[in-house]
């Protein structure tokens, strides 16, 4: 297979305390949005950063990775419902600590044993979890409906 390369681009102005930027996805699938310290370091309505934007993109790996390993065990997931929480940790050290995956399934014909094997070789498997494997803890909770 090919490589698909993705692009978002960013742009800052001034300094990490009171400088303000934005970032752009090339896809045009997502608005441009604006970034800056504040985002990261507490909530801010209508902008996002880094950490949010890792854990749209651990979620929705993890959703389709275990839709995959779900199918190939014959079964169909009506719906999965993905969290991941991604831990910015402001202290002696600045990062990325933990990415928290919650998934709550519908899959008719799993048992919760079977749900939680799955989970977990999805989490493990992900393009997005290997990723960050190593250097970012990384929690599983699941539980089917």
């Amino acid at each position: 297979m090919p490589e698909v390369v993705n692009r978002a681009k960013a742009v800052w102005q001034g300094d990490l305390f009171h400088g303000q930027g934005m970032v752009s996805f090339d896809s045009g699938a997502l608005p441009t949005v604006d970034v800056s310290w504040a985002t990261r370091s507490s909530k801010v309505s209508g902008k996002t950063n880094p950490e949010e934007l890792i854990a749209a993109a651990h979620a929705t790996c993890f959703a389709m990775a275990l839709s995959n390993i779900i199918a190939k065990e014959g079964k169909r997931a009506e719906k999965l419902e993905v969290t991941a929480e991604v831990v910015f940790s402001i202290g002696d050290q600045v990062k990325i600590s933990e990415s928290r995956i919650t998934v709550v399934g519908k899959v008719p014909g799993m048992d919760q044993a079977s749900f939680e094997k799955a989970a977990q070789a999805a989490k493990d498997g992900c393009p997005v979890s290997k990723a960050l494997k190593g250097n970012v803890a990384i929690s599983l909770t699941a539980k089917l409906e």
